[in-house]
């Protein structure tokens, strides 16, 4: 169990495409995630679950496969030398062994600050539908889905179904950059026509284009929500029992980052950089999906291919899926356009608005400092149990800062796995 020829680390869209094509050709493939099920965010409740047949199919002939283990509730902490990731499990720990590794650790939402944000009922879009796919009842609730990008109609189309009254869909882009990416659908049929059934499944929800939220508001708990429309002049109020708000994804980099892997960031946005076999710049590392830029399901699955395939030694077979990695990178280059955040995000935190919510550290205090370091110093921005996860995102967007370095472990560890 602890000795493989690949280890990927993460069960979703391209981590198990890329088991899935090495596995094929013989060799030992060991799949690690942290969740109980695989599928990662986008095929959460496990792939056998899902509407979409590429992960029935792609799960069934995984679990088929005597040369595949899936080692689920298993957490990455760091490296203990070159071809060893050290791990934690709710009971145990061990030292996983590799020749090859695959890192599909997927994304993040991005979060950003605005008064009223940490009041009871807001949450991440994404962390929203994560919940109610898990089962939280929000039958009969009055929610606001806000933010950017087509997540936020992915959201609202899941919790409708669960019996949510969904108040208003709120997005940022402006009704042009919007108009430029419908009129660039065809290009892609798949997404069109998923575009299309999600506006079925959304009719008579409103969608207000170039909008976004300046504030929450309750007592103890949130009852209503103020709206910037265009350049009105006059807020508009919406009454809601849950606010589901999300400005797009993030890569998770921190594993990547702590075994060295270089990253590049732009826009915003810090990924790893890989070759055209989806190699990083550590031999015998590589990299796919949402890690290496924010691209969807279908790049994600694309690149996952082309990795389990160079990994396992097949190279010259990868070639074939190199084509519809381009189409799928061209698709998220019109997405990345088209969802651009709008500096006024960056205007709406007061003085007295936290930013760092694993300890209470305000705008007021983190904008005077020149950067990651010495705010992390001086008021432990940064420095809770989310290492700055959600806050770095938001301090990237809002005073241009990115950690300058990666602490291990990268997940918090028993004190008996450190000790074993």
């Amino acid at each position: 169990m602890n000795h493989h020829d690949i280890l990927v680390v993460g069960a979703g869209p391209a981590g198990l495409a890329a088991a899935h094509a090495a596995g094929a050709h013989g060799a030992q493939v060991g799949i690690v995630d942290d969740n109980p099920l695989a599928g990662g965010q986008i095929w959460r409740g496990g792939p056998s679950q899902q509407d979409d047949p590429r992960a029935q199919r792609m799960w069934a002939n995984l679990q088929a496969a005597s040369n595949v283990s899936f080692l689920p509730q298993t957490r990455v902490l760091y490296a203990p030398c070159a071809g060893q990731l050290q791990v934690q499990t709710p009971s145990s720990s061990a030292t996983l062994r590799y020749k090859q590794l695959i890192l599909a650790t997927g994304a993040r939402e991005r979060l950003l600050p605005f008064p009223g944000w940490t009041l009871p009922g807001v949450t991440g879009a994404g962390g929203l539908q994560a919940l109610a796919k898990g089962g939280y009842p929000l039958r009969g609730k009055r929610v606001v889905v806000a933010g950017s990008g087509p997540l936020l109609l992915a959201v609202a189309a899941t919790l409708r179904a669960r019996g949510a009254e969904i108040v208003a869909i709120v997005e940022q882009a402006a009704l042009p950059a919007l108009a430029r990416f419908a009129a660039g659908l065809p290009a892609t049929p798949a997404k069109l026509a998923q575009a299309l059934q999600l506006a079925g499944q959304l009719r008579g929800i409103p969608y207000l284009r170039d909008s976004y939220v300046r504030s929450a508001h309750g007592d103890g708990t949130l009852q209503s929500i103020q709206l910037q429309r265009g350049d009105a002049r006059e807020l508009e109020t919406l009454q809601c029992d849950y606010l589901a708000c999300g400005y797009g994804l993030l890569p998770n980099v921190e594993l990547a980052q702590a075994l060295g892997c270089a990253t590049s960031s732009h826009n915003g946005q810090t990924s790893v950089t890989v070759d055209t076999w989806q190699q990083t710049s550590i031999a015998d590392i590589y990299c796919a999906g949402e890690g290496t830029g924010i691209g969807g399901v279908d790049l994600a699955l694309a690149e996952g291919h082309i990795a389990g395939l160079a990994a396992s030694g097949h190279v010259t077979a990868s070639h074939a899926a190199f084509a519809e990695r381009t189409r799928w990178r061209k698709f998220a280059s019109r997405l990345e356009r088209a969802f651009a955040l709008r500096p006024e995000l960056r205007e709406l935190a007061g003085d007295d608005t936290i930013v760092c919510r694993c300890e209470d550290v305000c705008h007021g205090e983190l904008r005077t400092h020149g950067g990651w370091r010495s705010a992390k110093l001086q008021t432990r921005c940064g420095m809770g149990p989310c290492q700055g996860r959600i806050c770095g995102g938001a301090t990237e967007v809002l005073y241009g800062w990115r950690p300058d370095a990666v602490r291990m472990p990268i997940s918090p560890a028993r004190i008996s796995t450190l000790i074993d």
